[in-house]
């Protein structure tokens, strides 16, 4: 027992005298792995490239406005709109700053503590983890995938750091903001803010942009907002979070946060778009497209948007006034008689149409001496019937065209009046002139396009004179009746097969054309069929709620005063022919 203790208290001294050397060593090794951690971390630095974003990323597509700035439509692959920072307001990026990433503006483009929770979680096979900075995010949606490994989340610091190095925050959350999902099937804020609340980014609101940063956190989750009540209320409680937090920063005043309400949410899922819209968008992005000098596919790639001369209100009530009330296979609509059959024209029987029948409406109005397309109803259901009957169709005219018999008509309306089936088009243009005095307008449905605020393209009319003043004067004559008319009118038709009825005044020309038919089958070709008594009633109706749409009614006009009992009625007011 003795030998033993004086064994270990010689290999206790022992230990006291080396133990300075062992520490020396150990911090020596220490020190060297630290050096060499930090000498690969400087080398990985200086060759990490930042990588050119995503081919999906970089693709935009192509919105359609109408006249007055309201959306009508997009065409592209991803539902995007690049835009600069300068159009999205100072509180809507705080917003987002506020939900996402409060160190922003001071932080080095990477957050330690939460790279160090993710490679936590990834060693030990926890749940995903997140609370990455701004820049972390957008490296990762733009620059790299999406996979949770060591590697691609240091790489991902990399990036981070050197992009924070060698970028503007500005640039930075610019690219974020165009690139992060906001759910509805919106990347990018620009997108958001239309799919949300249908209107542009610039416009936002600091409730919408508000909620719009709060989107961010579960953008598949609240998405649902204003449709799910249990969504909308937690997203409230979210919206609130954020607020509190740009209040309590300085970016809204205590009057803003107070003042601030919940706003209200586009209903979601969104309806059905094809049935008419995409007759519009169709004519406008052929246009769009020539105007710019490229293809269709790189119009609808390119970010582009398209100002149209439509008029949206006016086209959805021509789609419902021209739909009312009539079968779309039938064409039936019993209990009305028309104004001929009311001043003893033909019997309901003698027209009345039998078997499968469809009948066809085609309405277009445009501004004479300009030559914008305000309205192009070219059918009732693109998916069923992409074909635009308006712009494309070959309506027999039959004596649609009488006012112009005997005229030396210019080009382009050389040969109108031997066009046995001229589009409603045409046909609107012809009488368009006559409204101007013998000044023809080629028709055009694409009033501006621009790219991030830049102006590519701008319309100006097109004009030539195609009759002369005195022929323009002879067809008003015998359209307007009487010298006090306020507006001319032309009925016409081919038999019992076509319809037509064109109205004007200085300010706009309305055409309605509606034929029949007997739809194809199988092998058979579609025929013509005659149309059904109501197609007189049918097309006054749809002229006069369309002009009343467009142009407005004046007080105390009376129709009845009218001779002519298919003329619409209303008093024109001034049409801006160009916004």
């Amino acid at each position: 027992m003795a030998a033993l203790r004086r064994r270990l208290v010689k290999r206790r001294i022992r230990i006291r005298r080396t133990r300075g050397r062992r520490l020396r060593r150990a911090l020596v090794v220490l020190l060297a792995l630290l050096a060499n951690l930090v000498g690969a971390a400087v080398v990985a630095y200086h060759l990490t490239k930042i990588p050119e974003p995503h081919p999906e990323t970089a693709m935009q597509s192509t919105v359609f406005v109408d006249d007055h700035g309201d959306y009508l439509g997009r065409r592209g692959p991803v539902d995007r709109q690049e835009i600069p920072l300068s159009q999205v307001p100072r509180y809507v990026q705080e917003a987002v700053i506020a939900a996402e990433n409060r160190s922003f503006r001071t932080d080095t483009g990477i957050s330690p503590r939460a790279i160090a929770r993710a490679a936590w979680a990834t060693v030990s096979g926890g749940d995903r983890q997140g609370g990455s900075t701004i820049t972390q995010q957008y490296v990762k949606n733009a620059l790299l995938s999406p996979e949770q490994t060591l590697s691609r989340k240091a790489r991902e610091a990399l990036i981070s750091i050197k992009l924070d190095r060698t970028r503007s925050k500005d640039e930075i959350l610019q690219g974020y903001l165009n690139t992060v999902y906001f759910g509805r099937g919106a990347a990018g804020i620009q997108s958001a803010a239309r799919n949300y609340f249908g209107v542009d980014a610039k416009d936002l609101t600091v409730s919408q942009g508000a909620a719009l940063a709060s989107v961010i956190n579960i953008p598949s989750y609240y998405e649902k907002a204003g449709s799910d009540p249990k969504v909308t209320a937690k997203l409230v409680d979210r919206w609130e979070w954020v607020l509190d937090a740009m209040a309590h920063s300085g970016a809204i005043t205590s009057a803003q946060r107070a003042g601030a309400r919940f706003p209200a949410f586009r209903f979601y899922p969104p309806g059905d778009t094809d049935g008419q819209r995409q007759y519009l968008i169709d004519a406008a992005a052929s246009e769009a497209a020539d105007r710019l000098g490229i293809t269709e596919d790189q119009l609808a790639r390119g970010g582009y948007t398209v100002r149209t001369t439509f008029d949206l209100t006016a086209q959805d009530a021509t789609a419902e006034l021209a739909a009312d009330g009539t079968d779309k296979k039938t064409g039936e609509k019993t209990g009305e008689k028309t104004a001929e059959e009311k001043a003893g024209g033909k019997k309901p029987a003698e027209v009345k149409t039998t078997g499968d029948v469809r009948v066809h409406t085609a309405v277009v109005a445009l501004v004479p001496g300009d030559g914008a397309v305000r309205v192009l109803y070219g059918g009732a259901d693109y998916a069923s019937q992409p074909f635009n009957d308006a712009r494309d169709g070959a309506v027999e005219a039959g004596t649609a065209l009488q006012p112009f018999s005997g005229m030396k008509l210019l080009a382009p309306l050389t040969d109108l009046t031997r066009t046995a089936a001229p589009t409603p088009l045409r046909l609107a243009s012809a009488y368009a002139t006559a409204a101007a005095h013998g000044v023809y307008a080629t028709p055009y449905t694409v009033a501006k396009i621009t790219r991030a605020g830049r102006t590519l393209y701008e319309a100006h009319p097109r004009t030539r004179t195609a009759m002369t003043r005195a022929d323009a004067g002879t067809v008003a004559k015998l359209l307007y009746g009487r010298l006090d008319a306020p507006l001319a009118t032309q009925t016409g038709a081919a038999g019992l097969r076509t319809l037509w009825q064109t109205t004007y005044d200085e300010h706009l020309t309305l055409t309605v054309a509606l034929f029949a038919e007997h739809p194809a089958k199988g092998k058979k070709a579609a025929l013509p069929a005659p149309l059904p008594y109501t197609a007189g009633s049918r097309s006054l109706s749809v002229s006069e709620g369309v002009w009343s749409k467009i142009a407005g009614t004046a007080e105390g006009h009376d129709p009845a005063a009218e001779p002519n009992p298919g003329l619409p009625t209303g008093q024109t007011k001034p049409i801006l022919a160009t916004r």
